[in-house]
């Protein structure tokens, strides 16, 4: 028979006895000591001697950091495998990973029937565990959008919410004996799960093949199914039979059935701690050994087989098995189970054919190098909050900085602080917050660093400390050709001006030096107005923001109207103070500008305003829809302009944000970033495109310039309207030098050719 080449693999089967009550969890820490990569139990929840497996296993987990836990094997007429499923995600999330899923179809029917099971013979008990892991792996695939539906026999599922998605992706083993039980194992088991004590010299052989037969015939790789085997012995001085004997005999053995009958994890039967540390010490070590030896004399290949379903979801375009080794272990597929988690962004859905996590500069260069090859999409991500949904894609691939999120501070005396991409900004200002210090950043804690830093950063402290980019004092990049390099006023002064508002055209930042500012407690206001005269609500509220001190940023956000009801207004206001009066001095303008129906204030640490992210995974559906303007004043005719728009009713988020102030104060030419004398900036969302783009452009007329983080029309037109002719000629030169083929162009892109520009 053959040796699969699979890693080999030793656990534990352990009984869960409650007395005394913590003996089992015991066993289980030793067996982490011990370095086994698995503790497992057996699952009677009829026997008032046992603890109850599940909830034995959840609590091991939270006792012990490393070590793979199962039920060896899951009693299914007992547990709703829907529940089962909602609950090994559940575990598997909560220890980082570490949860397998054994699982049987029980066996002991007296047992089970008085406990209330359902008494089921031999053919049918097969068919309801069939239905059963069509559920559970239902259950999971949360990348699916659609109800989950089984119309089963013995199980029936009519519109179920799916996830959460595991941590990993569960395998599920099969406790299998019987011809049906193997085919079964072989169409869509992960493992065979059996115990050596209920098996007879040659079964191991036999069953491997019926369950290769069935998985072959499945379109599976029968390499795909582990073979795990539960055994017991005992240690003793001359051979006495199978695996009781020196253990240099155990060795012997055991290195037959894992070359012979392609066994490669072994889970030892033992509550006793002294057969586990005598295993662990003298059988595992030497059969790890002697496996490797014969390996390596007839060439046989360790190795993981990718499942046959998730091969099949693999997209065109990509050489998946040309990706480089140093990427693999980053590497998630459309068919991996933590593909749901990475596919889509804040505001887009994406479909990607490959997401790349990358940990270093040097995995970054070398994911370019990759991405470059292939011919379909390439889009760079680091927190995926971006209005534009431009970091997900359809059939390219992602590279994924998420992991390069480290905030480190370089320079005490002169604030320096050194940020990765990948970090986000809640974080940085909780990081800061211990110093007095603040990085005016946006407004959302959720928001990456990187996409931020190379567009532009308006947030809550702008007026008075200007843009983010303008604390901006050095950046690494890894440019398409793959060269990291270092980006400064003293050291490739062109590209760090072009960073500074066009970034994400010339390369990949993986880290950013800032100069930060000494910010305390600010004030932190949110004020609900009447905005029913919606123009001179607008008109108001502009002047105020103009006439106001340095130290007040305020952003106002109305939603679309609605039939009989006011339009109310969100106005929401930092000062930089956390001086009550001066807060209320600052305030008070803007409290006089409409009718107040609400209002919060209060004096809080920065960081506190900024922690407004829940976190989590991104999970955004369909294309988003966003427009961008700059204007320098809130007139009357902008003013009555934007209140026909949002009365149109194309539009279900309107805001304008405070810009100008210390903004205004840095060259229109010094940054890509060049629209310095708009002191407020225009962002509305849409559903209907070309109905939107029709209202969208009466106020256009009013608009000098657009902000790029928040604009999702690719037309050529909108580099023309983000950046001024200057600019953009300057752009297009360094870009033609340093990415003559266009390799970051899924993006706000500012290619030499105008119609390059727009293809993509």
């Amino acid at each position: 028979m053959p040796d699969y080449g699979l890693p080999l693999q030793f656990g534990t089967f352990l009984t869960p006895i409650n007395q005394p009550a913590l003996a089992a969890v015991e066993m289980a820490k030793l067996s982490e000591q011990l370095g086994y990569d698995l503790v497992s139990f057996q699952d009677h929840p009829y026997q008032a001697s046992f603890h109850d497996t599940w909830t034995l296993l959840t609590w091991i987990a939270a006792q012990t950091e490393t070590i793979q836990i199962a039920p060896n094997v899951l009693n299914l007429p007992l547990r709703l495998p829907g529940v089962t499923a909602r609950s090994s995600a559940s575990l598997d999330l909560m220890s980082g990973g570490r949860f397998n899923l054994g699982l049987g179809t029980g066996g002991f029917w007296d047992a089970i029937e008085a406990m209330g099971g359902r008494r089921l013979a031999p053919g049918p008990s097969v068919e309801a565990l069939s239905e059963a892991l069509d559920i559970v792996r239902g259950i999971w695939a949360s990348d699916d959008r659609t109800p989950l539906r089984v119309d089963g026999k013995y199980y029936q599922v009519n519109g179920a919410k799916r996830g959460p998605a595991p941590a990993h992706d569960i395998p599920i083993w099969i406790g299998a004996y019987k011809p049906r039980m193997l085919r079964l194992t072989g169409r869509k088991g992960d493992g065979w799960l059996p115990s050596v004590s209920y098996m007879q010299p040659g079964d191991q052989a036999a069953g491997n093949v019926i369950i290769d037969e069935a998985a072959i015939e499945a379109g599976r790789d029968p390499r795909e199914i582990r073979r795990l085997l539960n055994i017991g012995g005992a240690f003793s001085p001359r051979n006495g039979g199978f695996l009781n004997g020196p253990s240099e005999q155990w060795v012997e053995e055991l290195t037959a059935l894992a070359l012979e009958d392609g066994v490669s994890t072994f889970i030892l039967a033992a509550d006793d701690p002294n057969l586990a540390q005598r295993f662990a010490e003298e059988v595992i070590p030497a059969l790890r050994e002697a496996v490797a030896a014969e390996r390596v004399s007839t060439g046989q290949q360790v190795a993981v087989p990718r499942r046959a379903t998730a091969l099949a979801k693999r997209r065109e375009g990509i050489d998946y098995d040309g990706i480089p080794e140093p990427l693999r272990a980053g590497a998630i597929e459309p068919g991996d189970i933590g593909y749901a988690r990475v596919r889509s962004t804040y505001m887009r859905g994406g479909a990607p054919g490959l997401v790349l996590k990358l940990r270093s500069s040097a995995e970054v260069a070398e994911a370019v190098a990759f991405a470059r090859t292939q011919p379909v999409p390439m889009s760079v991500r680091s927190g995926g909050h971006g209005i534009s949904g431009r970091s997900t894609n359809d059939g390219g691939i992602i590279l994924d900085l998420s992991e390069l999120n480290a905030i480190e501070i370089l320079d005490e005396a002169t604030r320096r602080v050194r940020l990765e991409p990948g970090a986000h900004w809640m974080d940085v200002a909780a990081a800061l917050a211990p110093y007095g210090w603040a990085l005016s950043s946006g407004d959302y804690g959720g928001v990456g660093v990187g996409g931020l830093a190379t567009a532009g950063g308006i947030g809550w402290l702008v007026r008075e400390h200007g843009l983010t980019i303008d604390h901006l004092r050095a950046v690494d990049m890894v440019l398409a050709d793959g060269s990291l390099v270092r980006a400064s006023e003293e050291e490739n002064p062109d590209l760090f001006w072009a960073v500074r508002g066009a970034g994400a055209n010339f390369g990949v930042a993986t880290s950013f030096e800032f100069e930060v500012d000494e910010v305390g407690d600010v004030g932190w206001a949110q004020l609900a107005f009447d905005a029913s005269d919606t123009a001179g609500f607008f008109e108001a509220w502009g002047a105020a923001v103009e006439a106001a001190p340095r130290d007040l940023t305020s952003f106002i956000t109305l939603g679309g109207p609605r039939r009989d009801q006011p339009i109310i207004a969100q106005v929401m206001a930092v000062v930089d103070s956390g001086d009550p009066e001066i807060i209320l001095n600052r305030l008070q303008p803007l409290a006089e500008i409409a009718p107040l129906v609400d209002q919060s204030v209060q004096v809080a640490p920065y960081a506190a305003v900024m922690a407004n992210s829940a976190g989590g995974d991104q999970n955004g559906s369909g294309e988003p829809l966003a427009r961008s303007g700059f204007v320098e004043h809130i007139t009357p005719e902008f003013a009555a302009a934007a209140a026909r728009f949002l009365a149109s009713g194309e539009t279900y988020y309107f805001q304008i944000r405070a810009v100008g102030g210390a903004v205004s104060d840095v060259a229109e030419d010094a940054t890509a970033y060049a629209h310095r004398g708009a002191n407020f900036s225009v962002v509305a969302f849409g559903s209907h495109p070309e109905r939107m783009s029709q209202v969208w452009d009466e106020l256009a007329v009013h608009f000098d310039g657009l902000y790029i983080s928040f604009e999702t029309d690719l037309r050529p037109e909108r580099i023309t309207d983000a950046f001024p002719p200057k600019t953009l000629a300057r752009l297009r030169e360094l870009k033609q030098k340093l990415d003559p083929d266009n390799v970051f162009r899924d993006n706000f892109n500012i290619a030499s050719d105008p119609k390059e520009a727009a293809g993509a």
